[in-house]
């Protein structure tokens, strides 16, 4: 095999790549190692003997699976988390979720006529003030102190 480094020095400036990325036809490596001007190599170049290799890139394929992972809500695990869970979710976003679920079963006892409409108002003006923690927690407080209404 004959030594064509200065063909592939050429080749690369005239191409505008980098060394490497310079491919000479091994057929024809007795052309190329014939060729010793830039007239020469542009027209080696011009039949093909002498091409630029495609560039590498990253692969976007496993970034495109995981997305579509997230997106159905995997990969959320404990390990995968960083930042406080106050980072993550603010302390308005996590209050506005609890009162609207709270609301939301204080409206549908009383719809229900399960709780009776002034015991409806303490409450709601209780679970305001931040004395539920959750709804769960509104109902072992209506058990506790007998406010669910006897059928």
């Amino acid at each position: 095999m004959t030594d064509l480094k200065s063909q592939r020095r050429l080749a690369a400036q005239i191409l505008k790549v980098g060394q490497n990325r310079v491919w000479i036809d091994p057929d024809k490596t007795d052309d190329a190692d014939t060729a010793i001007t830039r007239e020469e190599i542009r027209r080696l170049i011009h039949e093909g003997v002498i091409a630029s290799r495609p560039e590498k890139g990253v692969s976007r394929a496993r970034a495109r699976v995981l997305h579509v992972k997230r997106k159905k809500g995997l990969r959320s695990g404990e390990g995968s988390r960083t930042g406080s869970p106050r980072a993550r979710v603010s302390k308005k976003e996590a209050w506005m979720k609890k009162i609207r679920a709270l609301r939301k079963r204080l409206r549908g006892l009383k719809v229900k006529k399960i709780i009776a409409e002034n015991s409806y108002r303490e409450l709601y003006i209780m679970a305001s003030s931040g004395r539920f923690g959750s709804v769960a927690d509104l109902e072992r407080y209506l058990k506790s102190h007998e406010l669910w209404r006897k059928r």
